[in-house]
């Protein structure tokens, strides 16, 4: 993500444009039993659950670039987990925390950030991840008539050149799966890179999987080419906290209920597509 992110709109709604990369977490472990009751949980504010994310906010993940609106399936998703915890909806303050930003090292200003950040062992080396909320691939978009809109397999993409964000798991998808011959062009937004793709510059630019079927809209004459195979084991999207915070566990609890009573699968059903009838890019 996901990810400087870029506002688009195609018929009155933001497209996102962000991916981040490959292991799932258990979820940042802490000692000692965990206080739950939101009266006295160790929350940055008294009496209210504080979530970050990055502005503005985009679909599918966020609607009409307000988060506190309930639409989209982060901020769904957000509701949902602090209900769980025992917050009602007036009681969640949202903060904007860049994308790079929040799994940076230190201190935070927020409970827990929620911007399509995929849990990397790199990353948990200065933060604390929740279990995932959702499981993500990598996509693949281009201009329509040009010779890598035919690709279906990863073996031929080798000769093209390629776009991401910084600091993306796109980026590190490009690097460590399809392996190209050229190097990759690195951007510091999501839209630059677009208007690389649109002038020729680049041939395709990776995002995951809801971003890409929502940014194809953006591009000129765009299409979304295919969709790569999920990893083994799944890249995973995750709640981010502090480094240590007993938080996690609390969240934990949540995003397990609602696994379990099929919060989570109505809310991917209601706010993200079905993308089974995207074509595969196999091998």
């Amino acid at each position: 993500m996901r990810r400087a992110l870029i506002a688009i709109v195609v018929g009155g709604t933001l497209l996102a444009a962000c991916a981040q990369e490959t292991t799932p977490s258990s979820g940042g472990s802490t000692s000692g039993a965990p206080d739950c009751n939101p009266s006295t949980m160790p929350v940055t504010a008294p009496g209210q659950l504080t979530v970050a994310t990055d502005s503005p906010a985009y679909s599918p993940w966020f609607r009409h670039n307000d988060p506190s609106n309930g639409q989209g399936y982060e901020s769904a998703v957000t509701y949902a987990v602090a209900q769980k915890m025992g917050f009602a909806p007036q009681q969640v303050h949202w903060t904007v925390e860049p994308f790079n930003k929040s799994y940076a090292p230190g201190p935070k200003r927020f409970d827990f950030a929620i911007e399509q950040i995929s849990i990397t062992p790199e990353r948990e080396q200065a933060v604390s991840f929740s279990e995932g909320y959702y499981d993500d691939q990598q996509a693949l978009i281009g201009v329509k008539g040009t010779p890598i809109a035919g690709a279906t397999t990863v073996g031929d993409l080798k000769n093209y050149k390629f776009a991401a964000e910084q600091g993306t798991t796109s980026l590190q998808f490009i690097a460590q799966v399809i392996q190209p011959t050229q190097q990759p062009a690195v951007f510091d937004t999501t839209r630059d890179a677009i208007s690389a793709l649109e002038a020729g510059q680049v041939d395709g630019l990776v995002l995951d999987l809801p971003t890409a079927a929502y940014t194809q809209y953006s591009v000129s004459n765009g299409v979304l080419i295919g969709k790569f195979a999920p990893t083994n084991p799944p890249e995973q999207f995750g709640l981010l906290f502090q480094k240590g915070s007993s938080l996690v566990t609390c969240a934990n609890k949540a995003i397990d209920s609602l696994k379990a009573d099929g919060t989570l699968e109505q809310l991917q059903q209601r706010w993200l597509k079905n993308y089974a009838d995207v074509p595969d890019i196999t091998g």
